[in-house]
This record gives C-alpha cells, sequence and structure tokens, in this order.
C-alpha cells in the first residue's frame, strides 16, 4: 500500500523509538521523509535503510523555533512541498513537584509543548498550501494524571489541548490536526521502566491487552491520521493504550 506517494513527511525525534519506527512506515508507504533529530549520527543509520532520493537529514532542537523552521524551509526546499508534520520528538522527567528543579521544568516544556507548537507553526503556511495534516505525539499522560510526573503531564495535556484549538484554527484553512496518545511504549526512553518486572506486571494489569505497546503500532496509527483514510477526522487524540483509558481505575475484580 503506497497511500503517500508523492507526499513529504517530516518526523521529528526520528532518530529512534515511535519517531524512527513512524519514518519507516511512511517511507514504506511511498513518501519523501525528512528524518529530524538533535544527533545526526542515528539518523544517517536510518537514512541508509531508505530510499536516498525520498529520504533528508536534518538536525534541530526543537525547542529553539529557528531551529525548526530551517528544517520546514530544507523540506520544501528539497522536495518541493510539505504534506504532513509529525511532531513527535520529546523528552521526559518525573520526581516529586518540589523535586523539580527550574531547569528540569523548562527542559520537558520546553521540547514537549513549546517544541511541538513551533513545529506547527512553522508547517502551517505550507501545510495550507498542500492541504495537509499535522499529528502530534501526545500521551495518555496528557489525558490524565500519574503519580511522579507532573512535568510530563502538564506538557502533555498541552499538546492535548493545542491540538484541538489548532484543529479549530485551522480547519477552514484545509489542514487537519490530531495526536496519537499512547500508553506504555517499548523505546529507549521507557528502557529502564521496562527492566523492572515488577513495575511491568502492575502495568500489564492495568492494560486490558495485557502488555506493552510497540512503536510500530503508534506508527500505524499516525499514518492512518495522515492518510485520507482520515480525511474527515481532526481534532482528535486517539489513545493506542491498549484500553487504558477505557477504565475508571477501580481495580478488577
Amino acid at each position: 500500500m503506497k497511500r503517500f506517494e508523492g507526499k513529504v513527511v517530516i518526523v521529528t525525534g526520528a532518530g529512534a523509538g515511535m519517531g524512527e519506527a513512524t519514518a519507516r512506515r511512511f517511507s514504506a508507504e511511498g513518501a519523501a521523509v525528512v528524518l529530524v533529530d538533535v544527533e545526526e549520527g542515528r539518523l544517517q543509520v536510518i537514512a541508509r535503510e531508505l530510499d536516498p532520493a525520498r529520504t533528508l537529514v536534518r538536525t534541530a532542537d526543537v525547542s529553539v523555533s529557528q531551529s525548526i523552521e530551517a528544517v520546514v524551509a530544507a523540506a520544501v526546499e528539497t522536495f518541493g512541498r510539505l504534506d504532513v508534520m509529525v511532531n513527535n520528538a520529546g523528552v521526559h522527567d518525573a520526581g516529586q513537584p518540589d523535586e523539580i528543579t527550574d531547569e528540569r521544568w523548562r527542559r520537558v516544556m520546553s521540547v514537549d509543548a513549546d517544541g511541538v507548537f513551533y513545529g506547527c507553526r512553522a508547517a502551517i503556511p505550507h501545510l495550507e498550501k498542500t492541504k495537509g495534516c499535522i499529528v502530534n505525539n501526545a500521551s495518555v499522560s496528557g489525558t490524565g494524571g500519574d503519580w511522579g510526573m507532573s512535568a510530563y503531564n502538564a506538557a502533555k495535556g498541552a499538546v492535548v489541548n493545542l491540538t484541538r484549538a489548532l484543529a479549530l484554527d485551522l480547519g477552514k484553512r484545509g489542514i487537519r490536526v490530531n495526536s496519537v496518545c499512547p500508553s506504555l511504549t517499548r523505546t529507549a526512553m521507557t528502557e529502564e521502566m521496562l527492566e523492572n518486572k515488577a513495575l511491568v506486571a502492575k502495568f500489564r494489569e492495568r492494560i486490558p491487552l495485557g502488555r506493552v505497546c510497540e512503536p510500530e503500532e503508534v506508527a500505524a496509527v499516525i499514518a492512518f491520521l495522515a492518510s485520507d483514510d482520515a480525511s474527515f477526522v481532526t481534532g482528535t487524540n486517539i489513545a493506542v493504550d491498549g484500553g487504558v483509558s477505557a477504565s475508571n481505575g477501580q481495580p478488577s475484580g
């Protein structure tokens, strides 16, 4: 299936995990893909496994507006258009609220919230020309609170409501805006958590499907939201969580 032939897609945080899986998915479906991350090394490894005529590597710090603006400009200069902006780059921090320093708070907010807004804003004029779309990577942590994750919850909550607001503002301009909200997913960010067997067992108790999400499963939903199959879908924050958000929090019998 080649739903994205002739289309151009930017994926931030493409060096690993859900970003890498998403970039590979779009490339497999025929898109020209711009791989973006803060470090180039891993991007080059991935790029060598993709079609060189349809792959562009760019380093950027998404928390710096000029940095992501330069990526968007390079994508349009190289491929002539932009159809899909995937704001996936993110960082995580945990701790009790009174342990979170100003620096830690700003790092999470600047990457996870500011970076998404900057990416959206930079892409808007180009997506308006192609009637393209934006897909943000939020989290179930943006739809409810977690223990010891106040900064991350705040940032991802911002992404969830930003997605709704942008869908309202950009719909009449022909741009769809949606997000995915994954639960625990097998990535480098969660590697330490996944090594804790007792913690994973607790997660599995709360996940109706009884397992951890794989990056490719998130990538599949992102690709759907970016495709014409979702042509009348905008302003949604789709849970990719194995059923976690279906629960009201009460224990099973």
